[in-house]
């Protein structure tokens, strides 16, 4: 039986320009969008329409299911939990990241995440969850058990993105010594001969372990046909071995010459939006309103604040004179779908998924008011 959802008196924010007007959803697909408003439906009362959002680089799952060191939380509560969190934001199409790779400085076991994969395909299987979930593989490469983690995914359709990532000293985000010794010396309560003992190991394995195991995982997910984020690029050398990679996404590039070069060869520049929120980076790297202003900043990422994923492009709209509310929506919908190769969400279009919210916002935070994923009312 066909199903009908029209909504109507809505600012619909298309990829291009605000219409106000009405949305017509049938069988969960977006069948018509009209100038006008006839009083039928579901009225709007005037508030913005935006595609549902769509996240490529999120930690919040961790969060929940590691809440404290050494804990353990319930998988399925905590995939619920982070679920929850994540649609009430607008995001409709969340790519959960598991971390690959385990050393002293922390992450998860070898079958850990491939368990947590498992509880979210159980999860999804029995109707449990609001958002679409799919997963991102967050690679260490620097450690010398990442590859026995991604094998245990070698057969996982739910993988459509993999990172690489190496957090050793002297490495891409942490190129100075001063945000290292504050994230790990300071927070780890290290001594001073600890601390050099600990940063030795780390470049000693980042050394040993981070140009293979980039190799080897880069050249399977082009044998699998999954795109592919750096993370963290810092020189114009690390953007050309990232081109080399076909890299679809740089991620959190610690240089205005690293975000420029990786925009140019086409590549699609993320940011984090909490960075937006506060106006500086959270390591004390680039601020992401600046890529911005230069036309550079390409995607937007809750990385760890979901709500910051509908704040930040509201704000950018409101500061920087060249960025429309319909371009800085599409930093948070369109071109991250179109990066991973979704390119059946995204856009209020005719014929793609109607995944929908209903945003108030006249000053300040965003009010997210509903929530449809294929057409479906899921907050």
């Amino acid at each position: 039986m066909t199903t009908e959802l029209l909504l109507s008196n809505a600012r619909i924010v298309l990829e291009d320009e605000i219409v106000h007007g009405s949305v017509l959803v049938r069988d969960g697909t977006i069948a018509d969008i009209s100038q006008s408003t006839s009083g039928k439906g579901e009225d709007m009362e005037g508030d913005y329409l935006i595609p549902g959002l769509v996240e490529l680089h999120t930690d919040h799952l961790e969060a929940h299911y590691s809440p404290r060191p050494g804990v353990r939380w319930l998988k399925t509560a905590a995939i619920q939990a982070h679920d929850a969190q994540i649609v009430t934001s607008g995001i409709t199409t969340v790519f959960d990241c598991l971390r690959m790779g385990s050393d002293e400085d922390g992450g998860f076991e070898k079958g850990e995440m491939r368990a947590m994969a498992d509880a979210i395909a159980d999860a999804v299987r029995e109707d449990r969850l609001r958002a679409d979930h799919l997963i991102h593989l967050r690679c260490e490469v620097s450690t010398d058990n990442v590859l026995e983690h991604f094998a245990e995914f070698e057969n996982d359709p739910q993988v459509r993105l993999v990172s690489l990532m190496d957090h050793a000293p002297g490495q891409r985000q942490f190129q100075t010594m001063e945000q290292y010794t504050l994230y790990y010396k300071t927070k780890r309560g290290l001594s001073d001969e600890a601390f050099v003992a600990f940063c030795k190991r780390q470049q000693d394995l980042s050394a040993r372990y981070a140009k293979p195991h980039r190799d080897a995982i880069a050249a399977s997910c082009a044998a699998r046909g999954i795109a592919v984020a750096s993370h963290d690029d810092a020189t114009l050398e690390h953007v050309e071995e990232a081109i080399g990679y076909g890299i679809r996404l740089a991620e959190f590039p610690t240089s205005f010459d690293a975000a420029r070069a990786s925009h140019g060869a086409g590549m699609s520049v993320l940011m984090g939006a909490p960075n937006i929120v506060r106006g500086k980076s959270h390591s004390g790297n680039i601020a992401a309103r600046d890529l911005a202003s230069m036309g550079v900043l390409d995607v937007l990422s809750s990385d760890y604040v979901p709500l910051s994923l509908m704040h930040a492009p509201f704000i950018l709209a409101d500061e920087l004179e060249e960025i429309s509310l319909p371009k800085a929506i599409a930093m948070v919908s369109a071109t991250p779908a179109r990066t991973v190769g979704l390119d059946d969400r995204g856009r209020i279009a005719t014929g793609l998924r109607a995944d929908l919210v209903r945003v108030r916002r006249e000053s300040g935070v965003p009010v997210i008011r509903s929530v449809w994923r294929q057409g479906r009312r899921v907050a």
